[in-house]
């Protein structure tokens, strides 16, 4: 087993790993998982509190129009709620995936900061990395859900996701969904746990329950 075969090893964050091409990696995968999922799921519980399978695909559908409006310098409206979609998902899914990797590859340098009000920084590919870590999770989140394993998912993915997810995740965003709140607390995972179990756990699901826990 290589260091980058081991699932324990992390991503080194100076490591010039494209970040747009980590972004389609992750992509490709939800892509797959899509097409393993058939209608008949559309109505089965997934680790997302309050969400089916429906729901879930739906929100990665409107993720990919609202990251892809972000890419091309917009401001996504968030408080928009996402249309439930019935079918075709894959071509969908597909198509808008291809839209978000033309917009980034189109949006220009990645390798230094910008500022925000207020005098912060924060790196050019902030958003690219938030965006990958978004598909990584809802990856393990469907694959849970439909009964797809994680074993053949990118654990390169899973690690860079992961990285990123502990600068950003503020425990300030975890709490109750009844207080309106994004994410669960953290559930605790064995540090030589699968990558996708771990960045699963991380951000709150348990990677031990069922899929509608």
């Amino acid at each position: 087993m290589t260091a980058a075969d081991d699932p324990a090893d992390p991503v080194d964050p100076a490591d010039p790993v494209d970040p747009i091409g980590l972004l389609a990696r992750a992509l490709a995968q939800t892509a797959g998982l899509i097409d393993g999922t058939g209608v008949e799921l559309a109505g089965h519980p997934t680790p997302c509190r309050s969400w089916d399978v429906g729901d879930l695909i739906s929100h990665l559908l409107h993720d990919l129009a609202q990251f892809t409006l972000r890419a091309e310098g917009g401001q996504p409206d968030w408080s928009r709620p996402f249309d439930r979609v019935e079918e075709d998902w894959l071509h969908a899914f597909e198509a808008g995936a291809e839209r978000l990797v033309e917009a980034w590859r189109a949006a220009g340098d990645l390798t230094g900061t910008v500022d925000l009000p207020g005098g912060a920084t924060l790196p050019a590919r902030f958003p690219v990395d938030q965006q990958t870590t978004e598909f990584a999770v809802h990856a393990w989140d469907l694959a849970h859900a439909t009964g797809q394993s994680t074993e053949g998912l990118d654990h390169e993915v899973a690690r860079a996701a992961l990285d990123w997810a502990h600068g950003a995740l503020k425990p300030e965003y975890r709490g109750d969904e009844a207080d309106h709140h994004a994410f669960a607390p953290e559930v605790p995972a064995p540090p030589d746990a699968p990558a996708y179990d771990r960045l699963a756990a991380f951000f709150g699901r348990d990677p031990a329950a069922g899929a509608g826990a």
